[in-house]
């Protein structure tokens, strides 16, 4: 199947010639016929799978002939993060540079001064990208106003509810028009998803696009048994044996994040942190850096696993294990895109063993271990008595249960 074939624009046929796409992926061709007739459309596609297109390209071809009033917004895409933000507004305006009509599209996130982007939409915008938080705050200073949207567009949804933003979400929602065309689109559908989707969409098309085997990327996932004591030496030693001109390391909090960076740099590896608590403007610039080669090793949080897109990364290191079979899906995927193989390697520390464990069979995949020369594991793995679903992650038995809490109370009051 061909553009030309899912009832585009002539117009937006002529852009996609322009920038090189050459066949709809699995997405594109199930979801825009069904958006282009107007239908709610419940989207389920992994990371890569070319949702963004399946939903601007018709958004596109909807605004063609209509233009945005003063502060209206006719087209309204939410997203979780400020990388994926940026990332889905240089999408839009490459297929709008190449359109003979102008629209308008802005982009706003939290994490910069809301100044110029309240001058920005002075004029009134057709597309507005936009993390839910920000949008409340240029809402309240009656920036912009959602009621003329014509279509709502929720990317990641279960990023957005995972980050925290059913309330807001619940905001934006009362204020959008009744008629509207709502296009939702997510990885994973865990029951939080679903009753918003629920809620949202009405007489949805539901279009499920699971990876073929020829499809899925070629990612050689490796686990490596090593001490927690080891693993930046063994960081240090794999990155200067593979020789990767760039790799991903993922870790559990800011502070590991600057410390893992701290150490590389002292042993000769240009890195850096990459957190939450960075500002915009560090954050922009250490992503700029990553992708054009002035930055070795990028030491992130799990802030950074979805919404980026970082051409030709080679590895993806897992220092730190994810809380979830979900996000190690969406670290390791950082690696092996647009047709690349890359390879993704996950620290296996005696504590971590019942845990990743957990991630194989959600997976249903068995990674086998290995053992660098050097860094053999010497520490035991703790008795514990059993995990947890992939809900929250982490290993259970750790912390004692109410019922073990109210044993002891029980005790000390008989004593």
């Amino acid at each position: 199947m061909s553009f030309s074939s899912l009832g585009l624009a002539p117009s937006l046929l002529n852009a996609i010639t322009e920038i090189g796409y050459l066949e709809p992926t699995a997405i594109q061709r199930a979801a825009i016929p069904a958006i282009l007739r107007g239908e709610d459309v419940l989207g389920a596609a992994q990371t890569g799978s070319g949702k963004t297109a399946a939903f601007a390209l018709p958004l596109l071809h909807a605004l063609l002939d209509k233009r945005g009033s003063q502060r209206q917004v006719h087209g309204l895409i939410l997203v979780p993060t400020r990388e994926l933000a940026a990332q889905v507004a240089d999408s839009v305006r490459t297929l709008v540079s190449h359109l003979p009509t102008t629209l308008k599209v802005q982009v706003v996130f939290g994490g910069v001064s809301i100044n110029p982007q309240m001058m920005a939409l002075r004029g009134g915008t057709d597309i507005l990208i936009a993390t839910p938080g920000r949008l409340l705050d240029l809402i309240d200073h009656n920036a912009v106003k959602l009621s003329q949207t014509a279509m709502l567009v929720l990317d990641e949804a279960d990023r957005l509810l995972d980050l925290g933003f059913s309330e807001e979400l619940n905001r934006i929602l009362e204020l959008l028009p009744q008629q509207r065309q709502n296009l939702f689109f997510s990885a994973t559908f865990p029951p939080a998803v679903q009753k918003l989707a629920d809620t949202i969409l009405n007489q949805p098309t539901r279009v499920e696009v699971l990876s073929a085997p020829a499809d899925q990327p070629n990612i050689a996932q490796r686990a490596i048994e090593v001490d927690v004591a080891r693993r930046t030496m063994l960081l240090k030693h794999l990155i200067l044996e593979h020789k990767w001109p760039a790799v991903m390391v993922f870790v559990a909090t800011k502070y590991a994040s600057d410390h893992v960076a701290d150490k590389l740099n002292r042993n000769g590896i240009h890195a850096a942190s990459f957190h939450g608590e960075l500002s915009q403007g560090a954050r922009t610039e250490t992503l700029t850096d990553f992708r054009s080669g002035h930055l070795q090793v990028l030491v992130a949080t799990d802030m950074a696993a979805r919404g980026i897109d970082i051409a030709r990364l080679p590895a993806v290191v897992n220092y730190d294990l994810p809380r979830s079979a979900v996000d190690y899906t969406h670290r390791i995927g950082r690696t092996g895109r647009a047709g690349e193989s890359g390879v993704a390697i996950s620290f296996v520390t005696a504590e971590a063993e019942p845990h990743f464990r957990l991630i194989e069979k959600r997976q249903a995949q068995r990674v086998p271990r290995e053992v660098v020369a050097g860094f053999e594991r010497t520490d035991e793995a703790p008795v514990v008595s059993a995990v947890t679903d992939t809900v929250n992650g982490g290993i259970k038995g750790k912390r004692k249960s109410k019922k073990d809490k109210l044993r002891e109370a029980a005790a000390a009051a008989g004593e």
